[in-house]
């Protein structure tokens, strides 16, 4: 039984075979995903396809790299979807200071929205942060107590422990299956056990076995296995912890009922 903590199963990438997709994630373990929204006009088709029984738990939000959609009307909006359809977190959000020409002032104007509305509604949050931790930190510290996630952390230790103290878990995706990846597979190895989420972020960032392909979550099992191989333990035992990690995050039921 896994859980995917990030995964964009709205994306029009999966428009043709989403059923499929759905049955290849079930067949593989992977009975539950976090389907985080990345602009308003998304919000709906994510509601619709999350639908109750499906093991797909929507959470909504305005992600920094599509700034050029985001209004500052979409915020107050956000907060009556919030309200009216109980989503599991807020997300994806956060502060991308690696793609050229999204402005950072911008940026936060909508991420400190989000985390704003994170606490009101005792929400976690998730969190996207491109060369950007540091002032990811900083914003959690001004707006916290919260809890939440960095997905797809690229920082160091020192910062992902800095993250974890202040309630907030790692999530690790396919970039840890690359050899290469030295950093993030020594933080994958060395990290608590009770810091850590596992991802897809379908349909992007694929494994090192389907390099240059359309990621599906039915590859957790693979980011599962590294991680177990790096740790030195058995995969059944990293797919329990981070399974519980999520359960907890999201507050989601242990058996899953469908409800959001």
């Amino acid at each position: 039984m896994l859980i995917d903590s990030h995964s964009h199963f709205d994306a029009s990438e999966f428009d043709r075979d989403r059923d499929a997709a759905l049955a290849r994630a079930r067949a593989a373990g992977v009975t539950r995903q976090i389907v985080p929204a990345v602009s308003a006009s998304g919000w709906d088709k994510l509601r619709a396809i999350c639908t109750p029984g499906s093991g797909l738990h929507p959470a909504y939000g305005l992600h920094p790299m599509y700034l050029d959609e985001h209004r500052d009307e979409h915020l107050p909006l956000l907060r009556e979807w919030i309200a009216r359809e109980r989503p599991v977190a807020v997300g994806e959000c956060g502060l991308d200071f690696f793609v050229d020409g999204l402005d950072p002032q911008r940026q936060a104007f909508f991420f400190d929205g989000q985390l704003r509305l994170a606490r009101d509604f005792d929400l976690p949050v998730i969190v996207h942060a491109r060369r950007a931790v540091d002032a990811v930190l900083a914003a959690i510290r001004r707006f916290g107590p919260l809890r939440g996630v960095v997905h797809s952390f690229s920082g160091s230790a020192d910062q992902a422990k800095r993250l974890f103290d202040h309630g907030f878990l790692i999530g690790l995706g396919g970039p840890v299956t690359y050899e290469r990846a030295n950093r993030l597979r020594t933080l994958a190895r060395e990290l608590p056990l009770d810091s850590l989420l596992l991802e897809t972020d379908a349909p992007d960032q694929p494994d090192a076995g389907i390099r240059g392909q359309r990621n599906e979550p039915a590859r957790l099992t693979v980011v599962r296995d590294c991680i177990a191989g790096l740790r030195g333990i058995d995969a059944g035992t990293l797919a329990e912890a981070t399974t519980r990690n999520a359960e907890r995050l999201f507050r989601l039921p242990q058996r899953d009922t469908g409800a959001h």
